[in-house]
């Protein structure tokens, strides 16, 4: 039985992913394909090629993305994305999906065309990394000289390329809008972000019936897409609502 998992985006709150995985291996899930982008493209991957979830969270933990270093000279962005492939590299038998042990599939946006495009196959950690790259803050990834962007830009929850081909989908949605007064609505960037968060949540809620099973913490609206200080807190809040799912699945 092919059973699919899709990682939304959702940047430090991909943290929340790797508790999922945690559930799902304590309730002895196991996953056959895996859809993931931004965070988790990640997580996806890494998960994908063999690595368990304690060492999934130690990467996360170890990996400084705010850091001098990683600064973008010369370039669209105020990080270098590629100046993250280092850190990726090892956790690889090699740069190639086929080195894989679990078909993944990973999202992300041309900006010359603004289309969505699907890696499955080929270099691996250049889509990755393209998927991951939030815009205006890092800076694109060429893949054939094209330019890629985050893939949640256009499909923040990628179960599409699942559902030919798996018997089960298990979606993890860890990008809830997050509740506002009126008072926070006073000018006028308040006002186009909200509209733009509700835009962006609405396409992905409308796909949330199409999963058999849905994993969506609303506690993770409290923590902000950067906030790398409570990576152990969103861990465990996505270990916590994954379980409180999976113990109401019949077995």
């Amino acid at each position: 039985m092919n059973i699919g998992l899709v990682l939304s985006g959702g940047g430090a709150r991909g943290v929340a992913h790797i508790g999922a995985l945690k559930a799902l291996e304590e309730k002895q899930i196991e996953i056959t394909h895996l859809s993931g982008t931004s965070a988790g493209a990640i997580v996806g991957a890494l998960y994908a090629a063999g690595h368990s979830w304690s060492a999934i969270l130690a990467f996360f933990k170890k990996v400084p993305i705010f850091q001098y270093k990683r600064y973008a000279y010369n370039k669209p962005g105020f990080i270098d994305t590629s100046k993250f492939y280092s850190d990726l590299s090892p956790f690889f038998s090699e740069d190639d999906f086929r080195c894989l042990k679990k078909q993944l599939y990973i999202t992300a946006t041309d900006l010359v065309t603004g289309t969505e495009m699907i890696f499955s196959e080929g270099e691996l950690i250049k889509p990755v990394l393209a998927s991951s790259a939030f815009p205006g803050l890092f800076t694109p990834i060429l893949i054939n000289k094209i330019p890629y962007v985050d893939g949640g830009v256009l499909n923040n929850f990628p179960i599409e390329p699942l559902k030919n081909s798996c018997d089960s989908i298990i979606g993890v949605y860890v990008n809830p809008l997050e509740e506002i007064t009126p008072n926070q609505l006073k000018h006028s960037y308040q006002i186009a972000n909200r509209a733009y968060d509700i835009s962006f949540n609405s396409r992905c809620i409308n796909k949330f019936k199409e999963v058999d099973i849905l994993i969506a913490p609303n506690e993770l609206e409290k923590f902000g897409i950067f906030n790398l200080k409570n990576i152990d807190a969103i861990f465990e809040i996505g270990y916590k609502a994954a379980i409180e799912v999976l113990e109401k699945v019949p077995v």
